[in-house]
């Protein structure tokens, strides 16, 4: 399995950094689990864009998203034409997200073709596993501001799984989830915890991160959805009291093969 990360910034882009976005290469298949912001420019630098196996998307925040506009405008009118419409999973009311993206951006009367034109959009089934080419995607329940998916990626090489937390607070039910992954892309947007109730708190501190890595048995973790004005080697810092093994901050380029 082979992970490339596109961004890894919390909310807004940090200099230089995007934000959500992953590049996943599970056997032959070719995934991007998420595509906010200021993604879309690292994803061609790793791969075309254009016949990509799938996009799948945790939740809809725009830091999560915003860059499925700027893929639909390089698919539509990209000289060298896709050969095929690239498939779109997104969670439970995701048709209805992108609807109202296309009356925003779309021209008058062509709002109902502005996303198909170009993705065969699909909602997945959270409950259900996704199987695409030969990868096996699942999802867990995180707690966030809005209903939002951690997702694990697994292929028949036997090689371990990709764990991505998403967005989550520290009550999501995750552990289970995670365990045996390999690698686990955790959030870890907080140093400390803020004054919200530890129950519905939709972050994790880079400790709260390391000690799920810790008890999935990770051998990896990449720490993600940092604010560079927290300062990126406390985050290491922080992580490094609970987790063992290899820690990396998520940046444009940053490569993992397992």
């Amino acid at each position: 399995m082979n992970l490339t990360v596109l961004g890894g910034s919390a909310a807004g882009p940090n200099t230089g950094q995007g934000c959500s976005g992953y590049y996943v290469e599970a056997g032959g298949t070719r995934l991007v689990l998420d595509l906010g912001p200021a993604t879309l420019p690292e994803l061609r630098r790793h791969t075309d864009f254009r016949t990509l196996d799938a996009v799948v998307i945790s939740h809809l925040h725009l830091d999560h998203t915003l860059d499925l506009g700027a893929l639909r405008f390089a698919l539509a009118y990209n000289p060298e034409r896709p050969p095929a419409r690239v498939p779109l999973w997104l969670p439970p009311g995701g048709r209805g997200f992108l609807d109202r993206f296309a009356a925003t951006f779309a021209e008058t009367g062509k709002e109902s073709e502005f996303f198909p034109n170009v993705f065969t959009i699909s909602e997945y089934d959270p409950a259900q596993p996704l199987i695409i080419g030969s990868a096996r995607i699942t999802f867990a329940p995180t707690v966030h501001y809005v209903p939002c998916w951690a997702i694990r990626v697994a292929d028949d090489s036997g090689a371990g799984d990709l764990l991505y937390t998403a967005d989550t607070g520290p009550t999501a039910e995750l552990a289970g989830f995670a365990a045996g992954a390999r690698v686990v892309i955790a959030e870890a947007t907080l140093l400390e915890p803020t004054p919200e109730p530890f129950e519905s708190r939709g972050h994790l501190t880079a400790g709260e991160a390391a000690e799920l890595a810790r008890t999935a048995g990770a051998e990896t973790l990449v720490l993600a959805h940092l604010w560079e004005e927290r300062g990126r080697e406390h985050f290491r810092a922080r992580a490094a009291t609970s987790f063992p093994g290899r820690i990396e901050l998520a940046h444009p380029g940053l490569n993992l093969t397992w």
